[in-house]
C-alpha cells in the first residue's frame, strides 16, 4: 500500500456462492477490515469492497437440483455472507453481486475495449473441463487419467465455439512487473511460485461458454447471443465495476492504490489473468496481492464428512468476536496454513488478552484509586521514566509497516512487546513500595507511564478490536481518532490529565472448552450372540452372484424436502429409463457435486419406498470413523457395466 496516496482501496475476493461462509471466508474478510480500520485511523479516504460470485455452471447445475431459479439461489446464499458480514461489524463501504446491472454494464465495456484492442478473437476450445472449480485442464495436468488435480473430482471433455484472451500477448510485460515492483505479491514467496508458473508459458484464456447461459451476455455490439462470459473475466472485473467502471466512474481514482485480500488457491488468477486483464484495458496494477494460507482443525483438514468444519459465527458467539479476530490474525504468520483448535483459542484469551491486556488495565484502576483517587497525570512521567518512554517508542515507531506488508501477526506481537515492558516495569518499581517510602511523585508518575503506553497500544490495536479498544480508551479519558493516532502515536505525545473509569473484566478466564464436540457412535461389543449371528451370515458364491451390481452415473439429485439425510437422485444404468434412487448421503454429499458422477448400484433389489418416495435400487458406500465415501469405478465406465 503506497503510503503517500490518501486514498485507499481494499478488497476481499468476491465469494463464490456454492457453500455457506466457513473460517476462510472469515479470515480473508477479517484481515481486509483490518487493513480498511488502519487506513481509516490514518485519515486516508478508504473503500473496503466485498461482495458475492454468482455466475457459472456450477451454480446453475445447485440451483437446478434444489428446484430454485439461478437467480434464487444466488440471492439466497449471497445473503448469508451479507448477513454474517454484518453481524461481525465488517466496515465494508459496498458489497457487490455479480447479478447487480452495474457489474453486467461495465464487463460488457471491458469486453468492447479488450475487442478493440484486439486482445480477444474467437476459435474453438477443446479441453478437460472441471464443473467444481469451473477450469480447464491439459491431459497432462489430470490425475488418474481423467481427474482434477485440484478438487479430484471427474472432468469432462468439452469441445465449444469460445472467445479467447491474448495472455500469451502479456507474458513478458507480467515477468517485468513481478521483477520490478517488490511487494507486488505478498508474502513474497509466494511471488515466486507465481513467476514460476508464468515462466513455463503462458496460452491464451478461453473467456466465454456456449454450453450454459448463468453469465453475462456479450455486448450487444458483438451481435453473438449465445456466448456468456466465462466465470473468472466476470468475477475479476468487480474490482473495477465496483468503482465505476463502465457507469458512473467518479470512483475510480480509488484504484490507483489497490489491495487484494485472496486465498493461496485462487492466487494464480488473480497475479496473473487479473494484472493482464488490467494490462489490456491500459488500468494502473495493483498495489498488492496479498494470499493467505488455509486453515486446518486440530491438524486435520477440514471436510463436511468430518464434521469438523469450523463455523466462524459459533465460534465468535461462544469466545466472542473480537477475541476471535485477535486469534485469526496473531496465531499464524500471513500466507503460511493455520491451526484451529479450542485449546489455542482459549490460550490467546486467557494469556495474552486476559493476563497481559486485561490485567494491565485492572493494575491502573487498582493503582490509581489507592494512591491518587483515579486522577492521572502525566507532567512527571518523562522525569521519571524517559528510558521505558524511548523503549516503547523504539518498538512502536516502525511498526507500521508491517500492517502494509500484510505481516499482521509481528504487527500484534510487537504490540504485546509493549504490554510486557508495561507489567515488568510495574514489577521493577513497585509503586506500593514507592508509596510506603514518601516518594509519591514517582508513583504516580510510574502510573501514568502506565497509563501512557496502554494508550499507544490502545490505539494501534483498534483496528483488530475495535470495540474492546474503545472500551479501554474511554476508561483512559481518551477517544480513539486520527486525531489520538496523529498526537499519541505519531507525535509520540502523552496523555492530557484524567479521572480513570473503572470497568467490568474484559476477559473471563476460560476453563473449558465452550463447543461441544461431536459425540462419538458407541461401540457395540462383541458377544457369543454375534458371533453366531456373524457365522450365519456367511453366504456361497452362488449366493453372492444373485446379487446384480452395476455402474450408474447420476444425472440428477436434489435434496428430499422435510429430511436432514436423503437425496433424492436419478441415476442411469444404461437401461431404457434412469432409477430413482432414495439414498441416506445428504450429511456427506451436495447435490450439485454428485451430477455426472458414477456410483456402484445394487440393481436388482426390491423397489421400496422411503418417505413416500419410490427407490430402485441401492448405492455402495464405506463409512468409518473418517465419515462416508461412496463406492465408484477407478476410471469411468459405460452405464449399466457389471460389477463382479
Amino acid at each position: 500500500m503506497t503510503k503517500s496516496c490518501n486514498k485507499v482501496f481494499i478488497t476481499t475476493p468476491i465469494y463464490y456462492v456454492n457453500d455457506v461462509p466457513h473460517i476462510g471466508h472469515a479470515y480473508t474478510t477479517i484481515i481486509a477490515d483490518t487493513l480498511a480500520r488502519y487506513s481509516r485511523l490514518k485519515g486516508y479516504e478508504t473503500f473496503f469492497l466485498t461482495g458475492t460470485d454468482e455466475h457459472g455452471q456450477k451454480i446453475q447445475e445447485a440451483a437446478k437440483a434444489r428446484g430454485k431459479s439461478p437467480k434464487e439461489y444466488a440471492d439466497e446464499i449471497s445473503q448469508s455472507f451479507r448477513t454474517l458480514w454484518n453481524e461481525f461489524d465488517i466496515s465494508y463501504d459496498k458489497f457487490i453481486k455479480t447479478t447487480d446491472p452495474e457489474h453486467i454494464q461495465g464487463v460488457q465495456k471491458a469486453f468492447e475495449v479488450m475487442v478493440e484492442k484486439g486482445d480477444i478473437y474467437k476459435d474453438h476450445y477443446e479441453g478437460f473441463y472441471c464443473v467444481s472449480c469451473e477450469t480447464f485442464f491439459t491431459q497432462t495436468q489430470l490425475i488418474e487419467g481423467g481427474f482434477c488435480p485440484d478438487c479430484g473430482k471427474e472432468t469432462h471433455i468439452v469441445k465449444e465455439e469460445s472467445y479467447f484472451f491474448r495472455l500469451s500477448k502479456y507474458e513478458q510485460q507480467l515477468l517485468e512487473w513481478y521483477q520490478n515492483d517488490e511487494n507486488c505479491i505478498l508474502p513474497k514467496a509466494k511471488k515466486n511460485e507465481v513467476i514460476n508458473f508464468v515462466e513455463q508459458g503462458l496460452k491464451d484464456l478461453s473467456i466465454t461458454r456456449t454450453s450454459f447461459d448463468w453469465g453475462i451476455k456479450l455486448p450487444e455490439s458483438m451481435n453473438d447471443p449465445k456466448h456468456v462470459m466465462y466465470v473468472w473475466l466476470d468475477a475479476l472485473l468487480n474490482y473495477i465495476t465496483a468503482l465505476g467502471y463502465g457507469s458512473d466512474e467518479k470512483r475510480m481514482d480509488f484504484w490507483h492504490n489497490t489491495t487484494h485480500l485472496v486465498g493461496k488457491d485462487i492466487l494464480r488468477f488473480h497475479a496473473i489473468y487479473w494484472p493482464a486483464f488490467l494490462m489490456s484495458l491500459g488500468l494502473d496494477l495493483p498495489k498488492h496481492i496479498g494470499a493467505h494460507g488455509w486453515w486446518t482443525r486440530n491438524g486435520e483438514k477440514m471436510s463436511k464428512s468430518k464434521g469438523n468444519v469450523v463455523n466462524p459465527k459459533e465460534v465468535a458467539d461462544a469466545y466472542g468476536l473480537e477475541n476471535f479476530r485477535y486469534f485469526l490474525l496473531r496465531e499464524v504468520p500471513f500466507g503460511q496454513d493455520g491451526d484451529f483448535s479450542q485449546k489455542a483459542l482459549i490460550d490467546r484469551i486467557n494469556s495474552d488478552l486476559g493476563n497481559d491486556l486485561g490485567n494491565l488495565l485492572n493494575r491502573i484502576i487498582g493503582m490509581s484509586a489507592k494512591y491518587s483517587d483515579y486522577r492521572i497525570d502525566s507532567k512527571d512521567v518523562a522525569k521519571y521514566h524517559k528510558k521505558e518512554l524511548d523503549q516503547a517508542w523504539a518498538i512502536l515507531e516502525g511498526i507500521e509497516h508491517y500492517i502494509y506488508e500484510l505481516q499482521l501477526n509481528r504487527y500484534l506481537e510487537d504490540l504485546w512487546k509493549v504490554l510486557t515492558l508495561a507489567n515488568q516495569t510495574i514489577a521493577t518499581y513497585e509503586p506500593w513500595n514507592l508509596m510506603k517510602e514518601g516518594k509519591i511523585e514517582e508513583a504516580f508518575a510510574l502510573v501514568a507511564l502506565i497509563a501512557n503506553l496502554l494508550a499507544k497500544v490502545t490505539i494501534l490495536l483498534s483496528p483488530v478490536m475495535p470495540q474492546t479498544t474503545q472500551t479501554i480508551a474511554k476508561a483512559l479519558g481518551f477517544e480513539i481518532n486520527t486525531q489520538a493516532y496523529l498526537t499519541l502515536y505519531k507525535g509520540n505525545e502523552l496523555l492530557a490529565p484524567f479521572e480513570i473509569e473503572k470497568v467490568p473484566a474484559l476477559f473471563p478466564k476460560i476453563e473449558e472448552e465452550l463447543l461441544k464436540k461431536a459425540d462419538p457412535k458407541p461401540q457395540m461389543k462383541a458377544d457369543k450372540k454375534g458371533k453366531d449371528q456373524a457365522e450365519a451370515s456367511i453366504i456361497t458364491i452362488d449366493q453372492f452372484f444373485q446379487t446384480k451390481l452395476k455402474i450408474g452415473t447420476i444425472i440428477e439429485a436434489q435434496e428430499v424436502p422435510k429430511s436432514d439425510r436423503l437425496l433424492k437422485l436419478k441415476v442411469d444404468l444404461g437401461e431404457e429409463k434412469p432409477r430413482q434412487i432414495i439414498a441416506g448421503i445428504k450429511e456427506y454429499y451436495q447435490p450439485s457435486d454428485l451430477i455426472d458422477t458414477q456410483v456402484c448400484v445394487v440393481a436388482n433389489l426390491k423397489p421400496a419406498k422411503i418417505m413416500g418416495l419410490l427407490s430402485e435400487g441401492m448405492l455402495l458406500a464405506a463409512k468409518d470413523k473418517n465419515g462416508l465415501s461412496l463406492m465408484r469405478p477407478e476410471q469411468p465406465k459405460k452405464a449399466g457395466t457389471a460389477v463382479g
